[in-house]
């Protein structure tokens, strides 16, 4: 069997297309509100841990942030969507595409937390002193001279990170949701041919990597002209 009629078979017969179209959108969604859930989470942490790292208060927070960050960390994602899914909410009948954006948002959670830290602590420690000559208390040197600084130096690193997020959401299968790699194994176990339906699901989502990988490198730029 020629290409041609491989890629009939696999795509355009009985409109299998679709599962890859639909496999993408649920890719897209997950990636999307689980970046969400990992930088709000994130930031939090990283709050957490900074405000303990400067001024030695927020103890036993600072202790659960880190234990946290060790735990999600130190366990593979897959491992964490499985317990999440078969364990946590076993007995609920809950969306998995709630689940996916759950488990791979907590994920994302523990390394952006170590992104907005560093960030955080990357500021020289006269600009904290420049918050206090101006009367501000250590909230508020945070809110208006520390944190729109780091945030814009960890731009670039969110970035990357949302683009392996991206690329983690794949290992979404295990708990039978029909992402963009289930959609291609769907179509296999339809037309028992793997090397077309996968190799497309790679493509796709090599494109998409090229894309956002693309725009990190526009904001990098954009970011280092607004420093000149």
């Amino acid at each position: 069997m020629d290409l041609k009629s491989r890629f009939i078979l696999n795509f355009v017969q009985d409109e299998r297309w679709r599962y890859l179209v639909n496999g993408l959108k649920v890719t897209l969604i997950v990636a999307f509100f689980a970046a969400l859930v990992g930088v709000v989470l994130g930031f939090l942490l990283a709050v957490i841990r900074s405000t303990h790292d400067k001024q030695g208060n927020v103890k036993i927070l600072n202790v659960i942030a880190q234990i946290y960050i060790t735990v999600i960390r130190g366990t593979p994602v897959v491992v964490q969507l499985l317990i999440i899914y078969y364990v946590i909410f076993a007995s609920v009948n809950i969306n998995k595409v709630i689940v996916a954006i759950l488990a791979f948002g907590l994920n994302s959670s523990a390394y952006v937390a170590e992104i907005f830290r560093s960030g955080i602590m990357s500021i020289d420690e006269g600009q904290f002193e420049a918050g206090r000559s101006l009367g501000f208390n250590y909230v508020q040197t945070m809110r208006y001279i520390i944190l729109p600084q780091a945030f814009k130096n960890v731009l670039p690193a969110l970035g990357n990170e949302f683009i392996v997020l991206l690329k983690e959401t794949s290992v979404s299968g295990y708990i039978a949701m029909e992402d963009l790699t289930k959609g291609g194994d769907i179509i296999r176990s339809r037309t028992y041919d793997a090397f077309m339906p996968l190799i497309v699901v790679a493509i796709i989502y090599l494109v998409m990597v090229l894309i956002f990988s693309k725009l990190v490198t526009m904001l990098e730029r954009r970011l280092r002209n607004s420093d000149h």
